[in-house]
């Protein structure tokens, strides 16, 4: 068996080496300009000349000042245009309840019908008094009439005849309080029936039939006038001192001149607890001119027209009053206003393309967009969508309009029934001739 030298082994595996080298440079000089060329097409297909991203594109919206509709919006609760509680004038046993609680009555109605024996025997009693107290100046009259030729001719002293003057007198007072007694037994006669003072829809009743009624407990139930429905609600102070300043500036304009009842030109909308607006507007009918002490502010009420009982008293509402506008008023879309620790602040789009952060000052509400007071002038491009391709100040942008979408993901004022439905995907086989 041969051994090989060290020297013999050393060149063996030199060429070896070499050997691998010639098969593999041609692979790696045939595959470096595929390289090149894939890399090319890459650095072009993300960025532009010389391989820079392209400007992010956004939307902006120009604004220009014009008259705004502005709508104030408060807290209020409903309240029965008038409230009333029905009670008992008489005090007796209730023998029957006359209505259906619940029920919507009208003024008149009889609604509880108390034992009336006791107070129709007082009624008799105070006739028969009357009778009596009838006799006695007819007796008065007749012996007036027969003394008073005796008197003419000195038959009798004038005494007797003016005794005879005051005996009717007296006769005809009392009768006039007898019958006075009677007409007032009639009354309480009369309220052994108790009726509606009001029409309105009626409550529960406080005494079930048998239970004694008293002066004390003479409450039986409620009766509350739901058309129209008062809404009452509160303008704080601070709220009421902007407003009056702002229209003394001409910064705001009001509806009419406050009218005898204290009430403005407001048009009145409420807004329910599930967002949905109420169908019929009402009006302001009075704003008070002094603080209320126990809520700082003050004290105003709508009328609204209720005719099929929908509101209810006693539901938490929203107020909005329309009629008001802010003349010379820049809007923006809601979306175009972030939050940052300056506050609310806007991205304009200077004429170079240049993000330009403006913190901006909000007033209110006007179709949906904020109203914007301090911050940004006529004419310049806001940026609406895109915040999160681009929010960085100085930052080159690619403005297009910006154009708001409906409910329906369409363009504004485009039907549901004309929305475009995205196309359906390429069978397998179409793609693949593709």
């Amino acid at each position: 068996m041969s051994i090989a030298s060290p020297r013999a082994s050393s060149t063996e595996n030199r060429n070896t080496r070499f050997a691998h080298r010639r098969w593999i440079s041609p692979f790696l000089l045939a595959a470096l300009p595929l390289a090149l060329v894939a890399c090319g097409k890459s650095t072009g297909a993300a960025g532009g000349p010389g391989g820079a991203m392209p400007p992010p594109e956004v939307s902006v919206v120009t604004v220009q000042a014009q008259a705004h509709a502005v709508e104030l919006e408060y807290v209020g609760q409903t309240a029965g245009s008038r409230e009333t509680e029905v009670r008992a004038r008489v005090a007796g046993i209730l023998e029957k309840r006359l209505y259906e609680e619940g029920s919507l009555v009208k003024a008149g109605t009889p609604l509880f019908q108390i034992d009336p024996g006791t107070f129709q025997t007082q009624a008799a009693s105070a006739e028969a008094n009357v009778a009596v107290a009838q006799a006695k100046v007819n007796q008065a009259r007749r012996d007036q009439a027969r003394l008073a030729p005796l008197a003419a001719e000195k038959a009798i002293s004038q005494k007797e005849f003016d005794d005879s003057k005051s005996t009717l007198e007296s006769a005809e007072a009392s009768l006039k309080q007898a019958q006075a007694q009677a007409n007032e037994a009639r009354l309480n006669l009369g309220y052994t029936k108790v009726v509606a003072p009001i029409s309105g829809t009626t409550g529960t009743a406080s005494k079930s039939d048998g239970a004694l009624v008293s002066a004390s407990d003479s409450l039986l139930t409620t009766i509350v006038q739901t058309n129209p429905m008062y809404v009452n609600f509160s303008v704080s102070e601070s709220d009421l001192l902007r407003m009056t300043k702002q229209v003394s500036t001409g910064q705001l304009s009001v509806p009419g001149q406050r009218s005898a009842n204290g009430s403005l030109g407001f048009t009145v909308n409420v807004k329910l607890a599930d967002g949905s607006i109420f169908p019929r507007a009402g009006k302001l009918n009075f704003a008070s001119e002094k603080v209320n002490p126990q809520t700082g502010s003050f004290d105003a009420r709508a009328e609204i027209p209720n005719p099929d009982g929908s509101l209810r008293p006693g539901q938490f509402v929203r107020v909005l009053l329309s009629g008001a506008s802010r003349p010379n008023s820049i809007t923006v879309p809601q979306r175009a206003v972030i939050d940052s620790p300056m506050g609310k602040m806007v991205f304009t789009v200077s004429a170079d393309d240049k993000l330009v952060p403006h913190p901006v000052e909000l007033d209110g509400w006007s179709k949906g967009e904020w109203i914007v007071t301090k911050g940004i002038q006529s004419g310049d491009r806001v940026l609406v969508e895109g915040f999160i391709k681009a929010h960085e100040p100085g930052m080159t942008v690619k403005p297009v309009p910006y154009v708001a979408k409906a409910a329906n993901g369409q363009p504004a004022g485009v039907p549901a029934s004309e929305a475009k439905t995205p196309a359906a995907p390429a069978s397998a086989a179409q793609a693949a001739s593709k």
